[in-house]
């Protein structure tokens, strides 16, 4: 066991001496708190003159930019919609067409109802076609920017299009 420390403490994976410890020089010392550690870090900093981390307010929005953030919205929408329908179907107690015929019921005017459907359509058709431009750049095409903001506007074209018939269809 003694020559099992040994071998471990000179290949400096011992932690409980620092001159071995290979993690020990970047563990908070015990006895301070986190805002004196926070403290340290900002004097620190301050003292070396570095600039604070980017945020997202310096930089200048463009369309790659606003398509990938609309892109994982969708996704997080489009999967948080498909689970709170099904858990709904497993807990209500009636059936589909009791709660179709019930929103019938309702009377909604066609502008809202046509705007409900819009709004079911469109993050489906989007971040259907998005990932489909997605699958080319995976094959290694459309990556200089006049063809990233080319496809980009032809992901948003045909979403609005494809919504807007699946809308005239339904």
């Amino acid at each position: 066991m003694a020559l099992l420390l040994r071998t471990l403490a000179r290949q400096g994976t011992c932690l409980s001496r620092p001159q071995f410890g290979v993690f020990y020089r970047h563990a908070v010392p015990m006895g301070t708190t986190a805002k004196e550690e926070m403290n340290k870090f900002w004097d620190k900093n301050n003292k070396l003159n570095r600039p604070m981390s980017p945020h997202i307010t310096i930089y200048q929005w463009s369309v790659p930019m606003m398509m990938s953030i609309t892109h994982r919205g969708t996704g997080v929408g489009l999967s948080g919609g498909i689970s709170a329908f099904a858990l709904l179907a497993l807990v209500l107690p009636d059936s589909y067409p009791y709660y179709l015929d019930l929103i019938h019921s309702l009377s909604i005017g066609p502008a809202l109802l046509g705007l409900a459907k819009f709004g079911i359509a469109f993050p489906l058709s989007y971040h259907t076609l998005n990932g489909i431009r997605h699958l080319f750049w995976d094959s290694g095409k459309g990556f200089t920017l006049p063809e990233v903001y080319r496809s980009g506007y032809v992901v948003i074209a045909l979403s609005i299009l494809t919504s807007i018939a699946a809308i005239a269809y339904m």
